[in-house]
């Protein structure tokens, strides 16, 4: 037992001598550098730093003197002004001349409706035009028979005047003879009488010339109503005509054909939606601003527009108008402030844009396109601006 205790207290010793000694080697280890040591990270930190800076003062300075005049929205869509095209007839689609997407011109035929009905009406109705000007042929002969009436009326009338003028001065004679005893009484009631008849034929022609003269007023009516007749069978000839020219739908501008539902053999009534006419070729832009935007826009200043479809591209456009309220006042619901609680909030005012694409771009930009408008409010509206002798504008 004596002999194995100076044991392990030589083994103490040896660790306690040789830690000491490991912490002496570590602490003798050379230390890493610091990076900021080294003259060529300092400069390259400050050099960074100094661009950094004259970066942000030339973004600052930018935006001072342009930036904050330029007002944006992304709120913004190509729009395009499209025609319906609808039926004024009801029918069976006879057939469809034009397919989806193609491009028409004004005139050009799109549907056709049967116009079997339409063209059995138009005849009725031209036969009705032609009979009623036989009844004006009719009564223009008639009046002019009952002028003939009239003339020899008033021919009967001249004779019977000079028969009772001659009858009176007979009867005045011979009352004149009875009284000096040369023509005896019976002679002279004779001549009275006769006088008297021929004043009584007198106001017979009379009452004959005024009669056929009535007759004259009353068959030149007759005329006029029968005018009047042909002038109403002439505008239902001409309802009829354009019943069948409707059969025949025709675009009424240039552009594609768009959202067509139309098909052969379809019913089809007045108004129903057939097909429609898009200009692609006068569209617009419509860009809804906030209203703290808009006080210093005005009409005719330039825009700068980027289409999302064309991946940013920069398109020149002018501002062409704002819309007379807020699309809050044209709503279904417009709001009513005056009731209830209020809590304000920001209107946006539609405004529309006038484009200016490159000659390879606009037969690309369609309807319904997302876009941002940017506006200088710094610039002069193009109505207003002077240019220089010579230039062009």
């Amino acid at each position: 037992m004596a002999d194995q205790d100076p044991t392990p207290a030589g083994d103490d010793a040896r660790a306690s001598v040789q830690q000491p000694q490991a912490a002496d080697a570590g602490s003798s280890r050379p230390k890493k550098p610091s990076p900021l040591k080294n003259p060529v990270v300092r400069i390259g930190l400050i050099l960074a730093g100094l661009v950094l800076i004259v970066v942000l003062a030339i973004v600052f300075i930018g935006w001072w003197t342009h930036g904050r005049f330029v007002q944006s929205t992304n709120d913004a869509y190509v729009r395009a002004d499209q025609v319906t095209i609808a039926p004024k007839v009801q029918g069976y689609v006879e057939a469809v001349y034009v397919a989806d997407n193609q491009a028409v011109v004004p005139g050009q035929p799109l549907v056709k409706i049967d116009a079997a009905t339409y063209d059995a009406t138009l005849a009725s109705q031209l036969a009705t035009v032609a009979a009623r000007e036989a009844d004006i042929e009719a009564a223009n002969r008639q009046v002019i028979q009952q002028q003939a009436v009239v003339d020899q009326a008033q021919a009967q009338l001249k004779g019977a005047q000079d028969t009772a003028a001659y009858a009176a001065k007979e009867a005045e004679r011979y009352r004149l003879l009875s009284a000096q005893g040369v023509e005896t009484q019976a002679r002279y009631t004779q001549a009275v009488n006769q006088r008297d008849q021929a004043i009584a034929t007198v106001k017979s022609d009379i009452a004959q010339g005024v009669q056929a003269t009535r007759q004259v007023a009353t068959l030149q009516a007759q005329v006029g109503q029968a005018q009047a007749q042909l002038k109403a069978a002439q505008a239902q000839v001409k309802s009829a005509q354009i019943n069948v020219g409707d059969t025949t739908l025709r675009a009424s501008v240039a552009g594609n054909i768009g959202d067509k539902t139309v098909r052969v053999g379809q019913f089809v009534q007045p108004g129903a939606r057939l097909m429609s006419v898009v200009p692609v070729q006068d569209v617009y832009l419509v860009a809804n601003f906030k209203e703290t935007q808009i006080g210093k826009m005005r009409i005719g200043q330039a825009a700068s527009v980027k289409i999302d479809a064309f991946g940013g591209r920069r398109i020149d456009a002018v501002l062409d108008s704002f819309a007379p309220g807020t699309g809050a006042q044209f709503a279904l619901l417009p709001p009513e402030n005056a009731t209830g609680n209020f809590t304000k909030i920001v209107q946006r005012v539609p405004v529309r844009f006038r484009l200016r694409p490159p000659a390879e771009l606009r037969d690309h930009i369609l309807p319904g396109l997302s876009a941002t408008v940017s506006v200088d409010t710094t610039q002069e509206p193009e109505t207003h601006r002077t240019s220089a002798p010579g230039s062009v504008r």
